[in-house]
């Protein structure tokens, strides 16, 4: 006859494994904690589900028939399964195996990925991390069906049910070749500045306006923008090679090479950059890990509220 696991008591379970490794019902009420009928009557129920009398008596105690000692292993198994069920996780950098899902932007995948990977790999050697663009992603959507894990986006786009952490406030910065006419002076002026050929970064493509224009246009002025990119991993090469200049943040020119970096002349509203993750990863012991280390690389240091903070990433 088939049991019914909905009406199998996990505690009988115990019982049978103390029975089994005891060989004596006063033993095994000792180990578990509970009187000796107490036991006794949950060898009863044991029998009645496996329809077999599980155990016989002798003058040294009990003897397990051959039912019982088909049941030893698996059951024993069975419970340590469960034990090692409920034990907290435990996560070590250096040996663990997993793979972080993280969405970014073309920004902050030079300003806040390169880095981040650096420590990464230092100490945990042995998680992946496989990056998607963030652009025009249903971020909430995908956070929670579990095809990323992270997302490097703006406040704007951060679900107010979703945890965020605020990574940290970018300005904009004007940058050019060292060899550049105007890069010995120190300082653009306002005249220079809207006389230069320009390379703006478009993250939608084609767009030769930003959030550097519509401070102009506010002026009353405008500037000359002659080549619109999607991504900020060619933009220092072009600059080096030209006598185009760009604004751009400073976290993503920050080491290059070649360049000098100078104070735009109009103030140029920064923007936030913002981590967010789903309550489906809050608790892993893992994910909890990565993003301190990602905490850790930008600066700040893990809390779990959403944020609405201004300014959006734009085009520059």
């Amino acid at each position: 006859m088939a049991i019914d696991i909905r009406a199998m008591d996990l505690n009988l379970l115990k019982a049978l494994d103390a029975l089994l490794d005891e060989r004596s019902v006063t033993r095994a009420a000792q180990r578990l904690s509970l009187t000796q009928p107490a036991v006794s009557g949950m060898l009863t129920r044991l029998r009645e589900s496996f329809d077999d009398p599980l155990f016989v008596r002798t003058q040294r105690g009990i003897t397990p028939t051959l039912r019982a000692q088909e049941l030893a292993a698996p059951v024993k198994e069975l419970l340590g399964g469960i034990e090692s069920l409920l034990q907290p996780q435990v996560f070590d950098p250096a040996t663990a195996q997993m793979t972080v899902q993280l969405a970014s932007t073309d920004y902050a995948l030079q300003a806040v990925v390169v880095p981040f990977l650096a420590m990464l790999r230092r100490h945990a050697p042995g998680v992946r991390v496989a990056v998607v663009p963030a652009q025009h992603l249903p971020v909430y959507e995908r956070l929670e069906r579990g095809d990323i894990d992270l997302a490097l986006i703006s406040p704007e786009n951060t679900a107010p049910d979703l945890y965020a952490r605020h990574l940290f406030d970018e300005r904009y910065v004007c940058v050019m070749r060292a060899g550049h006419p105007d890069a010995k002076g120190g300082a653009l002026s306002l005249d220079r500045f809207c006389a230069l050929d320009h390379a703006l970064i478009s993250y939608t493509g084609g767009s030769f306006c930003g959030v550097t224009d519509e401070v102009l246009a506010r002026l009353g002025r405008s500037r000359r923008v002659v080549l619109s990119i999607t991504s900020f991993l060619v933009l220092p090469e072009i600059l080096r090679n030209s006598d185009l200049i760009a604004v751009v943040p400073q976290r993503v020119v920050a080491d290059a090479r070649g360049l000098v970096v100078l104070e735009p002349p109009v103030a140029i509203p920064g923007f936030v950059k913002t981590a967010a993750w789903h309550e489906r990863t809050h608790r892993s012991p893992g994910h909890r890990w990565v993003r301190s280390v990602l905490f850790d690389t930008c600066g700040c240091k893990e809390a779990g509220s959403p944020l609405h903070l201004p300014k959006l990433e734009k085009n520059y």
